[in-house]
């Protein structure tokens, strides 16, 4: 039986999660979840609530039992339970209680943490560019070093952060 592996793509706004998370699975012939928050607001009032974004963390937690039976070995997330974690505690200063268990019980192999070196691109679901972006970089970074996660910095623009990244990965996977 084969091992997945999974890799999140993690990072403030505007850092090109989504472009690298969908880049990588399509290199790597690997399986891609979508950052969910975006599809839910489509359905739903971007003036979310604290239980709004509990239920797009229950989401992020279906995902990754669904990616158990992704048939690629490679399985890319756009966002992960660390971005959840640290929203909760930005915007509401707590979170679920369940949530240390679910982010300790379901593994990253590896994460991808995007720097904040591109510009921003206003979108109507961003809320914070700026200053709070390097802010919520910083964030990130403590809550994964916090935890001894594994992760490497991206940088770069356009096909060259792509590049990184996949540099990244092969890493990852030879070692």
């Amino acid at each position: 039986m084969r091992k997945t592996i999974r890799i999140a793509i993690t990072g403030p706004e505007s850092t090109a999660k989504s472009t690298l998370a969908e880049a990588l699975a399509h290199h790597f012939d690997g399986d891609f979840y979508p950052e969910y928050a975006r599809e839910y607001f489509q359905d739903h009032s971007t003036q979310y609530t604290y239980n709004d974004l509990e239920e797009i963390t229950k989401k992020q937690i279906e995902q990754y039992h669904e990616s158990a039976k992704a048939p690629a070995q490679l399985v890319f997330f756009d966002t992960w339970l660390i971005i959840t974690k640290v929203w909760f505690q930005w915007v509401y200063q707590k979170e679920p209680g369940w949530l240390e268990d679910e982010i300790s019980n379901l593994p990253i192999d590896l994460y991808l943490l995007c720097l904040p070196d591109i510009p921003w691109e206003p979108d109507p679901l961003r809320e914070h560019g700026g200053e709070e972006r390097l802010q919520l970089f910083d964030a990130y970074k403590r809550e994964l070093q916090h935890r001894k996660l594994k992760f490497v910095e991206i940088s770069g623009l356009g096909d060259q952060r792509v590049q990184n990244a996949i540099q990244a990965v092969k890493c990852l996977l030879h070692s």
